[in-house]
């Protein structure tokens, strides 16, 4: 029986594997000649050539890929036109920003934009109480720069860098640092309105290239201060500091 069997494997196996495709190359595979010989001989040459690298681009992509060890960081500031709130500037009935004052030796606000490197520094060295005492309960967050006071809000299309705020008992304090692609008379004018409108005082100084525009309002202690600077790219980099936020 073992003998019949041995024979029963010897004579049919290879056969029903022929059958099944499951012979040598020759009846389901390609040969590497055939595959060559069926391709766009183009496409086969260009697969065969050597890699060429240019020595300048690739050192260039390393040093730009690849921080040197304690290099400062610095990114690409992106175009004012990404991400940016959508809402149009209305310049019906603007009133134009007075002159500016050159800021003298006894300056905090001035003091403030040139000794901070923080949103939060700018304003825990803000002369007014109410910003001042709130400044060290600053929390991050993009979405502060939607809560300023409704009187003084965002600038349209401006795009935010950074925001934080301050929520709780007598703190409603917001900073927010943004840019803008109009130029610095316009946002300066803009804010003048607002602000006299809502019946802030509004005082403008010059530190430097820096330009200054802050006040006050009696009845509810409301304060604010712009910090703002003229780029190259004819926008103007922003920071605003202002309590009695929404």
């Amino acid at each position: 029986m073992a003998r019949t069997l041995g024979f029963f494997l010897f004579v049919f196996l290879p056969l029903a594997l022929a059958g099944c495709g499951g012979a040598g190359p020759a009846n389901n595979m390609i040969s590497d000649a055939e595959l060559g010989n069926a391709a766009d001989p183009a496409l086969t040459g260009a697969l065969q050539d050597q890699i060429m690298v240019d020595p300048q681009l690739g050192r260039q992509a390393n040093g730009d890929a690849i921080r040197p060890p304690n290099a400062p960081y610095s990114g690409g500031v992106p175009s004012d036109a990404v991400a940016t709130n959508g809402s149009k500037v209305d310049t019906a009935g603007m009133l134009k920003a007075p002159a500016p004052v050159a800021a003298g030796k006894d300056c905090p606000q001035c003091r403030a934009a040139r000794d901070s490197v923080t949103l939060g520094g700018i304003a825990a060295r803000q002369p007014n109480a109410g910003i001042k005492g709130c400044a060290g309960a600053l929390q991050y967050s993009a979405g502060w720069a939607q809560r300023l006071p409704a009187d003084l809000p965002l600038y349209p299309q401006a795009r935010v860098i950074e925001a934080a705020g301050a929520q709780g008992g007598k703190c409603a304090l917001r900073v927010v640092s943004f840019s803008a692609g109009q130029p610095l008379e316009a946002l300066l004018d803009w804010y003048y309105t607002k602000a006299v409108r809502a019946g802030y005082s509004a005082e403008h100084q010059l530190d430097g290239a820096q330009h200054i525009l802050g006040g006050t309002r009696g009845r509810d202690d409301g304060a604010y201060v712009l910090f703002l600077t003229a780029r190259r790219d004819g926008g103007t980099d922003v920071d605003l500091v202002a309590n009695n936020g929404s």
